[in-house]
């Protein structure tokens, strides 16, 4: 008897434990698919603008910035990076904003030596200069010097 109810149980639980293969149905908004689209474009562009060959990847990698300016008022941060901008054309600069305060940091530099050398140079103009070590966008390299050696 006791043989009898097991199996009938176990007959039971196989029923109730099987499964049968469903259809998943997604729905999105369809806007989702334009910022995809629109996310993928602006990250398959180079800093210039051009469009990067397909497949190449955009490289970023662990660098040193100088950090030039801090405080907690937009409006300042903003004519410190112009007063920069005004004598130093072909460095990138950067406002970050974390509570209370914004920075402005400036450059893209490989080594440590490379930040030291633009800390030196605007010493006279910037009083409170400090060097992080951060991600930055990988600079380009300049390799038509190299052919005149």
């Amino acid at each position: 008897m006791k043989i009898l109810f097991t199996s009938i149980l176990c007959c039971f639980s196989i029923v109730l434990f099987a499964q049968q293969k469903g259809e998943v149905v997604v729905v999105k908004d369809p806007m989702i698919d334009s910022l995809i689209a629109k996310r993928i474009a602006l990250y398959t562009k180079s800093a210039g603008g051009a469009p990067v060959k397909p497949g190449a990847a955009i490289v970023g990698q662990m660098g040193y910035r100088v950090q030039i300016f801090y405080g907690s008022d937009r409006r300042q941060v903003f004519s410190e990076q112009a007063r920069f901008k005004s004598a130093y054309q072909n460095l990138n600069t950067y406002i970050t904003y974390k509570e209370p305060n914004y920075y402005l940091r400036v450059g893209d530099f490989r080594t440590r030596l490379e930040a030291q050398r633009l800390l030196n140079e605007l010493r006279p103009m910037f009083p409170t200069l400090f060097i992080f070590r951060e991600k930055i966008n990988a600079p380009n390299l300049d390799y038509s010097n190299d052919n005149e050696r």
